[in-house]
């Protein structure tokens, strides 16, 4: 199966949706929490309360003198990106959130940390446990190890479990668990830059020494459990002095692993196109992936509120409902479409290693001082005549917003009905204050279809800048993940496969749910 079967295969269309399950196993859901029993636990302090570094500066890239590596540190890297930012209660029954976000909060993401000694943690392979706030140690290694070390230093490794996904959605599983590793990734890099450290997705590190250095292909420690999928390492420090992963994943073939996998749930449905997808698009060994030359810095207008960028990175939420009243004023529209532009300065986008292939088409609804209509965010100026070219001849295509954003108008005209549509028939598309959808270039997927999952991580990085920038402007963002593909490629003229819309995101004032209970994250535990 190609990239290309595939992505048609997982199409929603008016009249079919993707295969999918059909209703919903309650009884055999899956944990969300994998951990591996007999394996020796850090338990990770609390930290985040302490850190003064507000989101202002984060994300324009002024970041604080660089934290320490130690166990303290750590802690906070985790507690502000992967770990749980609150419990929600409803007559009973408990759910966890998360500060990155997730496809119908399922959760497929999975976190290792791979370190040198540093002082309170040992060196070694490590599994991350958000409903605890724990590490643990899968792989003590053999010596030689903190050679592979030139500076300083943090390797984080996300995988993937498909089947949280596809328990709930089926075949089309598998685009969900890649834009939330997008998420993932800048909600680390996020963390990250907050205790003043930079960060950067390793480029053309294959799929099969990734498996390798976080022990994912050893059979015996995962017996029935669901397998993890590798999908990409992030490095945090120097950008240009990351560990030597070859030799890394070396050592670890000769270290000490400990740790069996719990299985998930009791039985599975099988998904074959799944199976076939993941293994299509793992990155071979390759002679050469440079990444692309960074893009010029670009300095963001600041925000008029200053908040922690603790607080902000766990008061984010995905909405579930707006109010269809609530407007956002044109500058903190603005500030928002800005931040997720490509630029070397800050991040997430500076954790980035590729120039930016995906746009925003906008359905905007109540912005002040803006008209309703279709837009769209050029993030990357060399497609412009290519899209200009690929879609319909009427459209505008007007710009608009201040001098450096890339914004242009197709048309002035109610877009809510037609958002809805798209998206769904989903009000919250239509009762925000704008929605959009993120329009790929997916013309070499097939040619080197490793890149098919790093379309989606894009997508997952601009989410979760949106997310954020939402909750500072006062607002609240949710994903969509379901919108039929091939009508809004319809409703702009594109006739080929070229470009195709990955996922969809909202933006308004949100409603919340006043029967739920909200617990804190860790309550049972002291700082």
């Amino acid at each position: 199966m190609t990239p290309t079967d595939y992505h048609a295969l997982s199409k929603h269309r008016p009249d079919r949706y993707a295969p999918g399950p059909g209703g919903l196993d309650w009884a055999n859901q899956p944990d969300p929490f994998r951990t591996f029993a007999g394996a020796p636990r850090v338990v990770l302090p609390l930290n985040a309360d302490a850190l003064e570094t507000r989101f202002a500066d984060v994300r324009a890239g002024r970041l604080p003198p660089a934290a320490p590596f130690d166990v303290a540190t750590v802690g906070t890297l985790f507690e502000l990106s992967l770990a749980l930012s609150a419990w929600k209660e409803y007559r009973g029954t408990r759910w966890a959130l998360r500060c990155n976000p997730s496809s119908g909060n399922l959760h497929p993401t999975e976190g290792y940390l791979v370190t040198r000694e540093l002082p309170g943690l040992a060196s070694g392979v490590w599994h991350y446990v958000s409903r605890d706030h724990a590490l643990e140690q899968r792989c003590a290694p053999s010596s030689g190890w903190d050679d592979a070390f030139a500076a300083p230093g943090l390797l984080i490794g996300l995988t993937s479990i498909a089947w949280r996904e596809a328990w709930k959605y089926g075949a089309r599983a598998f685009r969900y668990c890649q834009h939330d590793c997008g998420h993932a990734i800048a909600a680390i890099s996020y963390a990250a830059a907050a205790l003043g450290w930079r960060s950067a997705v390793l480029s053309g590190v294959d799929s099969a020494r990734i498996a390798s250095l976080l022990g994912l292909d050893r059979e015996a420690d995962f017996a029935d459990a669901e397998r993890c999928e590798p999908e990409v390492l992030v490095w945090i420090g120097e950008p240009d002095a990351a560990p030597d992963v070859g030799a890394l994943a070396e050592h670890a073939r000769t270290g000490r692993w400990q740790g069996s996998a719990n299985r998930l749930s009791r039985e599975h449905v099988d998904w074959p196109a799944i199976a076939e997808i993941e293994r299509a698009t793992r990155r071979p060994p390759l002679d050469v992936d440079a990444p692309d030359a960074p893009r010029p810095s670009r300095v963001l207008a600041g925000l008029p509120n200053d908040v922690a960028a603790a607080t902000l990175f766990r008061q984010r939420r995905s909405a579930v409902d707006f109010d269809g009243r609530t407007t956002l004023g044109q500058d903190a529209f603005f500030r928002i479409l800005e931040a997720t532009l490509p630029g070397a300065g800050r991040p997430p986008v500076w954790s980035w290693p590729y120039r930016a292939r995906v746009h925003l088409v906008l359905f905007v609804h109540r912005v002040d001082g803006l008209s309703s209509g279709l837009y769209v965010l050029l993030r990357e100026s060399a497609d412009h005549t290519a899209l200009v070219r690929a879609t319909r001849l009427e459209w505008q295509w007007s710009k608009v917003g201040p001098s450096g954003l890339p914004l242009y108008r197709l048309m002035a005209a109610d877009t809510r009905g037609v958002a809805q549509l798209v998206s769904c028939h989903q009000a919250i598309a239509a009762e925000s204050c704008f929605s959009l959808g993120m329009l790929a270039d997916l013309s070499a997927i097939d040619a080197a279809p490793w890149t098919y999952r790093e379309r989606y991580w894009e997508c997952g990085i601009v989410g979760q800048t949106l997310y954020l920038e939402a909750e500072a402007a006062g607002v609240r963002g949710t994903g969509i993940g379901c919108f039929f593909d091939d009508e809004v490629h319809e409703l702009l003229g594109l006739a080929r496969s070229r470009w195709q819309s990955l996922y969809h995101f909202t933006v308004g004032g949100a409603v919340d749910d006043a029967r739920l209970t909200t617990l804190p994250a860790y309550g049972n535990r002291n700082p």
